[in-house]
């Protein structure tokens, strides 16, 4: 029974093996039509070509990482078999990326690939300088654009101080205009106060008078009712 379990086992593996090694050989079939296709033609086609064999690039090396996890289920005796035609397949496809890469050195083609490739890295980093220098722009203009704010914020400031300023001034004016009064009314309450205090001297000086007189007469009067 245990004969026949492994038996089942293997078989299923090597069916699986199987069918894993005909994608592989589809997906090698395209890669290789891709890479002639590359050799013939130019500009954008060629380049979407490219995206393409890069693309079932990556798939054939998945496929033959599964074909390697299946090789390792393998009885010993065709383990060997199954790893060498993994290599071959990965031979074919590392051989394929690099014409893909750097281009085949047979024929005009070749030097063609070269020169795509190189333009590919050409605009690969005038892409990444376009794209530098609008982030650069951006910075510059959400700078310019936070120095207006900032400028437009200090202008309504200064409107604003000038404004309260113009009050203050204006206040100020006024309190002078008010010292000014207070002045002059102090000037003449000060004359009205030296006229009074004249007066008053003089009603003094008046009623000494008057009292001295009055004393005379008494004296006058008392002299003669006595005296005489």
């Amino acid at each position: 029974m245990i004969a026949v379990a492994d038996q089942t086992q293997n078989k299923m593996s090597s069916e699986k093996f199987e069918s894993l090694e005909d994608d592989l050989n589809n997906l090698i079939s395209e890669i290789q039509n891709a890479e002639r296709r590359v050799q013939t033609t130019t500009g954008e086609e060629r380049k979407s070509t490219a995206r393409r064999a890069e693309r079932r690039i990556e798939e054939a090396n998945g496929i033959i990482q599964e074909l390697e996890s299946e090789a390792k289920l393998a009885p010993v005796n065709y383990r060997s078999q199954m790893l060498g035609r993994i290599r071959h397949y990965r031979n074919d496809i590392d051989q394929a990326s690099r014409n893909l890469r750097r281009g085949t050195p047979a024929g005009p083609s070749g030097s063609d690939n070269l020169g795509f490739d190189r333009n590919e890295r050409l605009e690969g980093s005038n892409r990444s300088k376009l794209v530098q220098g609008h982030q650069s722009l951006q910075r510059a203009s959400d700078s310019i654009a936070r120095s207006h704010q900032i400028a437009a914020e200090t202008d309504q400031i200064g409107v604003e101080i000038i404004d309260e300023l113009g009050e203050q001034r204006e206040t100020l004016v006024r309190t002078r205009n008010r010292l000014i009064e207070t002045d002059s009314n102090l000037s003449k309450s000060r004359k009205i106060l030296k006229s009074m205090a004249r007066k008053v001297m003089t009603n003094k000086l008046i009623l000494a008078l008057i009292i001295l007189v009055e004393l005379a007469i008494l004296a006058g009067l008392t002299y003669w009712k006595f005296f005489s």
